[in-house]
């Protein structure tokens, strides 16, 4: 049985707490208590609702207390979760039917469909004194046991939903703690949906390691970061983008102070290290943060298929890089120049739900995964991401363009939130840029376009910029849950200035 899920599931916490910070305040449980009411839940859950080893549980909701306690239960039981983040998913019988859930919990009206139970309900469900107050007898997970079923991202088409396994859980977590070092003065804080499984890696820590964690939402988080004083922080490059912006302005509104000063006023007076992944990260913002503001941010690569597979450390830090591999990964680069990555622990060997052949495209027999990203390793083992295979675009006259490198340099300019390259008629480059701020800086972007096109090759300038308006958004269906632009959306969303030539700023 992997170590860490039985010590998660079968040991109380030594110490720490959780706190789930909200605009209005922040309620605050300590693991203890967590670990307690996670046994009576998982009693009650398997009384009342037959909930046993093997089974699903769908978490349709926010993050919450709740989502914690009802993850926690589950594990205790041996039953799977399935982590359905809400905008992608709506409670109906479908649901229920389609991903073979004994039980969907969520924070959504169900319309009384059957089979259903609301999260508000479920600490009270928990409370001692109503019903029996033992846990549920300790279960065995196997190494190849899923104890989730999630979902990716959704940026390249339809999110394919993948059992993790119980091994990959333990050796990412174990390696994680070898490179960082987490101890009961740590307090890391984590606004992403907890329907990404990543985000309740953190939850584990704590609960292994004894510190604190807080969980908010992305709404939340920047109103509340300094009142919670975290010593670690886990976002999106998309995130500290926004927070660098914000310094931006702070400094300019508080003259005399150093961007230091600025940033541990957003940030808190205990941060120990900034934690990015799940998409690219600018050099500019990455410099800026450990250069200029003096707060160590750390970019990583993995995917939902490989989980962590690298990652920049204190012990080992190289610019440009996505860090090496942790322990128990292996990246493979193909002839292709195709990163694959093979694990001691695979996530798994295929999809749980996807399209016919979805499977056999990313997953050997034996779990390696075929990631579609284009990269190199140094001589010391640092991974360098170049941009996914199938955004390189070929243009008519065979010339073979790789985006990331240029979609990078538009996005430097702090007038600009994400950049997207197209090329509509395989002549010319075309961008659509979401602006950062609203009514976007044309004049901004525009002289933006201008540097880029002095700095890249012919072939690689851009010819035009299409403004969107409104700026991608999640709500707008271009942006995933994790701020990666979605491209095929975004192509269609553009298509009729992508293909007019007079549309958009020309260079």
């Amino acid at each position: 049985m992997p170590e860490t899920i039985r010590r998660i599931t079968g040991e109380a916490p030594g110490g720490g707490h959780l706190h789930v910070a909200r605009l209005d305040g922040t309620r605050t449980v300590s693991l203890r208590e967590l670990y307690a009411r996670s046994g009576r839940l998982a009693r009650r859950l398997s009384e009342r609702y037959g909930i046993g080893a093997g089974d699903r549980i769908g978490v349709l909701a926010a993050n919450s207390l709740e989502w914690v306690l009802l993850d926690l239960a589950a594990l205790r039981l041996g039953a799977q979760t399935a982590g359905l983040e809400p905008g992608k998913f709506t409670p109906s019988t479908a649901l229920l039917d389609g991903y073979g859930l004994h039980l969907l919990c969520t924070d959504q009206d169900t319309g009384g469909i059957p089979d259903t139970l609301p999260m508000d309900g479920l600490w009270e469900l928990a409370a001692p004194g109503d019903g029996p107050d033992t846990a549920p007898p300790p279960v065995t997970w196997g190494s190849e046991d899923v104890t989730t079923i999630k979902f990716t991202s959704g940026s390249t088409g339809i999110p394919k939903g993948l059992g993790a396994t119980a091994g990959s859980i333990d050796s990412s977590l174990k390696a994680v703690q070898e490179i960082f070092e987490h101890t009961p003065d740590d307090h890391l804080f984590v606004f992403l949906p907890l329907s990404l499984l990543q985000q309740r890696y953190w939850v584990y820590s704590a609960l292994l390691h004894g510190h604190d964690v807080t969980i908010t939402t992305y709404e939340a988080a920047f109103a509340t970061l300094r009142r919670v004083r975290p010593t670690v922080v886990m976002g999106v490059p998309a995130f500290y983008e926004s927070a660098r912006r914000q310094i931006a302005a702070r400094l300019r509104r508080q003259a005399g102070r150093t961007p230091a000063e600025a940033a541990r006023t957003l940030f808190g007076d205990r941060i120990r290290y900034l934690w990015t992944g799940s998409a690219p990260a600018s050099p500019d913002v990455l410099r800026f943060f450990n250069d200029t503001a003096g707060l160590p941010l750390y970019e990583g690569y993995g995917l939902n298929e490989t989980c962590i597979v690298t990652k920049n450390h204190p012990g080992a830090h190289r610019e440009g890089s996505v860090g090496r591999a942790v322990r128990g990964k292996e990246v493979l680069i193909g002839e292709d120049g195709v990163i694959s990555v093979r694990s001691t622990h695979p996530v798994n060997n295929h999809y749980a739900y996807a399209r016919a052949g979805d499977s056999e495209k990313v997953f050997s027999p034996d779990g390696t995964v075929r990631t579609g990203d284009l990269g190199h390793l140094d001589e010391d083992g640092f991974l360098f991401v170049h941009g996914r295979a199938d955004d390189v675009i070929v243009l008519d006259n065979g010339k073979k363009v790789i985006v990331r490198p240029i979609e990078e340099l538009m996005r430097a300019d702090p007038a600009i939130a994400e950049c997207v390259l197209f090329s509509p008629t395989q002549t010319e480059l075309v961008a659509v840029v979401s602006p950062a701020g609203e009514p976007a800086d044309h004049r901004a972007i525009a002289a933006r376009l201008a540097a880029v096109n002095a700095a890249t090759a012919p072939d690689e300038r851009i010819s035009r910029v299409v403004v969107a308006d409104p700026p991608f958004s999640i709500e707008g269906g271009l942006l995933t849950s994790q701020y990666k632009p979605k491209r095929p959306e975004i192509r269609a969303a553009y298509h009729s200035p992508l293909h007019t030539q007079e549309a958009g700023i020309h260079a």
